[in-house]
């Protein structure tokens, strides 16, 4: 699958929402997209590890995790785990670790940052929530697109 962000924007401006550029490209597929799947949860990446571990071709998993910077709710193990169930990409409102070998593997990760400290695991969280950051809400089933210039975002499939 072959596109850009901007020539999407422009052809269906008005009907497509645009991410604010706070979100890093990390992962070693900087262009990909998907149906939504959200994840609401803080500083705790049980669902996260759990989510990725089920089917996900052509699904993006986006976590809210309250824009924390004081720990990662994806590594290098989890994301591996995505790459096996066929995930398209990640999107978190928080921080990852492992940054060079996640920007090594076939997956769309973005983030707000890096930071070393792994979560805790108390199993708390909740899926399927419509989330709202970066100045747009994310409504599961929805439809994400990512590239280098940035994120957008469509109740119906552009491509």
């Amino acid at each position: 699958m072959s596109f850009l962000t901007t020539d999407l924007y422009d052809a269906h401006e008005g009907r497509v929402a645009v991410l604010e550029p706070m979100l890093k490209s990390y992962g070693g597929k900087p262009r990909f997209s998907g149906q939504i799947v959200t994840l609401k949860l803080y500083e705790d990446n049980t669902l996260v590890r759990e989510m990725l571990a089920e089917p996900g071709a052509g699904k993006v998993l986006v976590v809210d995790g309250g824009g924390s910077k004081r720990c990662a709710l994806l590594g290098d193990q989890i994301a591996e785990l995505a790459v096996k169930n066929q995930w398209e990409g990640v999107v978190i409102y928080g921080c990852i670790r492992d940054s060079v070998a996640i920007g090594a593997l076939p997956l769309g990760v973005r983030a707000l940052d890096t930071n070393p400290k792994k979560s805790v695991k108390r199993n708390e969280g909740t899926r399927n929530l419509v989330l709202n950051f970066a100045g747009v809400d994310f409504t599961p089933g929805h439809w994400l697109y990512a590239d280098e210039d940035g994120v957008l975002l469509s109740a119906v499939a552009l491509l």
